[in-house]
């Protein structure tokens, strides 16, 4: 079984998937850290380099979707190869860094991929505020994060939310999070439990009173 759980940056995803994994017994999957070749040539030239940026990035999700489909443990992965194309790449070329000849290209060589692996069983959305995820950003105070401008993580919040309700054709659980605290309240967390069960197995919180 394949869970993977999408949302902004500072949504609170890696928090959550090393949560479930634990509650469940599942195996988390993070997104590869492996040096991308085109990193450097992207920095000192954005625009020239983008495309082959992309897709190296779109090469390496999908190499985790087969791993993944291949394995017979559950696996829980923190953000999947559609969010890096509906959000990430969709914004670099509303930025102009791609060219719509090089986007085409690119969409067309991930809609093939896609027609050979199947969607996740379950994808949770972590969905969230901007002044909620620049308040998360700020408390875990990673020094490169600090100076994101509020207008990027408007963006990447409104493309997430067009991902999310008009393009992502697979099963879709919603967590509003701004009123949560589910890391640090166990009943914030119980009630994504509940939530991921009943659509999962079936499985539904006991009433008090009811048999």
């Amino acid at each position: 079984m394949h869970i993977a759980i999408a949302g902004n940056m500072g949504s609170g995803k890696t928090t959550l998937t090393n949560m479930l994994a634990k509650h469940y017994g599942w195996t988390p999957r993070f997104e590869a850290v492996d040096f991308n070749p085109y990193l450097e040539d992207y920095y000192k030239d954005i625009k020239r380099w983008t495309f082959n940026l992309e897709v190296y990035f779109l090469k390496q999700r999908f190499k985790d979707l087969l791993d993944i489909a291949k394995s017979e443990e559950t696996i829980i992965q923190d953000r999947t190869i559609y969010e890096g194309v509906y959000v990430f790449t969709a914004n670099n070329k509303a930025m102009g860094h791609l060219s719509d000849r090089d986007f085409d290209t690119y969409m067309e060589l991930f809609e093939q991929m896609t027609e050979i692996v199947k969607t996740p069983d379950l994808m949770i959305y972590l969905r969230a505020s901007v002044p909620h995820l620049v308040a998360n950003i700020q408390k875990r105070g990673r020094a490169y994060e600090q100076s994101i401008p509020l207008e990027y993580l408007t963006n990447l919040n409104q493309r997430y939310e067009d991902f999310i309700f008009n393009k992502y054709p697979g099963r879709l659980l919603v967590v509003d999070v701004d009123q949560l605290d589910f890391q640090h309240n166990p009943k914030d967390f119980a009630g994504i439990i509940d939530r991921i069960d009943a659509e999962l197995f079936g499985l539904f919180p006991t009433v008090p009173g009811e048999t």
